[in-house]
């Protein structure tokens, strides 16, 4: 009799076991989310997390707040996201620095992306273009590689310091085509584009969404996209693919929550993103900004998030390239 007793304990447990996430994912939520964004307000990462805070918001039915904490090239923030309760109540904006370049760059992180974090969806992408100061006379992909090449390490180059997207395109593009330029980091692309456009610095990859102004005004001088196939944004600007052939680059925004969130959690947020991002209306909002929506599945984002640690850190390591 012990030992049926002692069976219908342990299957008892058992179910409750299984029972438990799936009354908490249907319950869920029942307070406020919290979408940690790891840089300042107003750019491509802010502009998604406000939106989909939004719209998560009136579909649940409780607050979904939107808060920045930048600094440390995102570390800071994903710091936060690591060892917040894994409840589904702490959800982090995640751009590929962050979780795939950070962790191969920086020796010694507080955290790892691997086994602190979790993927729940892609949210979208950011193409970059490759810009020139008008100072610089070159109007091809080609022309930029002959100038590189005759003048090794007197062209600059901006990014938004090491590792940032901008950083790393550079140094692939570099790579590729066996030329040397000098970066000039700085802290943000804000700054570094108004360098650009004042001429002190001669090149950059930058986001399209900062760019598109000011190469309509013919303020900066577009070469190249950095993705697979050409922009309607840019009508004409061929991808730098078409002269350097497989080369790619983009910003990919994610979003994550700490390990262990309860997988029906996950599940449930990630088929929200999925139906959010599907929205014409949110797909135009964040067109205008030069973002491209796309979503994922929870297990793919996380894949992505792994193979492009592995990408980056052949690339951090050929180029030899330390954090600041």
């Amino acid at each position: 009799m012990k030992i049926f007793r002692c069976l219908r304990a342990v299957a008892a447990c058992t179910c409750l076991a299984l029972v438990g996430p799936l009354v908490h994912a249907q319950d869920y939520p029942t307070k406020t989310i919290r979408i940690i964004v790891p840089l300042p307000p107003g750019g491509s990462n802010d502009v998604l997390a406000r939106l989909i805070a939004q719209k998560m918001s009136e579909s649940f039915g409780q607050p979904v707040v939107v808060e920045n904490k930048p600094g440390a090239a995102g570390n800071i923030a994903t710091e936060y996201i690591a060892k917040s309760a894994a409840d589904g109540y702490t959800l982090g904006i995640a751009p590929n620095q962050t979780v795939a370049v950070n962790p191969v760059l920086y020796p010694k992180l507080p955290y790892d992306v691997v086994k602190d974090l979790e993927g729940v969806s892609m949210l979208g992408r950011v193409p970059m273009v490759l810009v020139v100061s008008p100072k610089v006379t070159v109007k091809s992909v080609a022309e930029l590689i002959t100038l590189a090449k005759s003048t090794p390490d007197k062209l600059t180059y901006a990014s938004a310091g090491s590792g940032s997207p901008q950083h790393m395109a550079a140094e692939v593009f570099k790579s590729m085509t066996g030329t040397r330029m000098t970066q000039v980091p700085y802290k943000g692309s804000a700054p570094a584009l108004l360098d650009v456009l004042g001429g002190t610095v001669d090149v950059m990859f930058c986001p399209i969404n900062s760019a598109l102004p000011h190469i309509r005004s013919g303020k900066l001088r577009a070469l190249g996209t950095t993705g697979p196939t050409r922009l309607a944004l840019l009508n004409g600007v061929p991808t730098i693919a078409e002269t350097v052939p497989a080369f790619e680059s983009d910003i990919w925004i994610g979003l994550i929550t700490p390990a262990r969130t309860p997988v029906p959690v996950i599940a449930k947020l990630n088929a929200e993103l999925r139906r959010i991002l599907a929205l014409p209306d949110v797909k135009e909002k964040l067109a205008d900004q030069g973002i491209d929506a796309e979503s994922s599945g929870a297990a793919d984002f996380t894949k992505l998030i792994a193979s492009d640690q592995k990408r980056w850190a052949a690339v951090i390591k050929a180029a030899d390239i330390k954090p600041e």
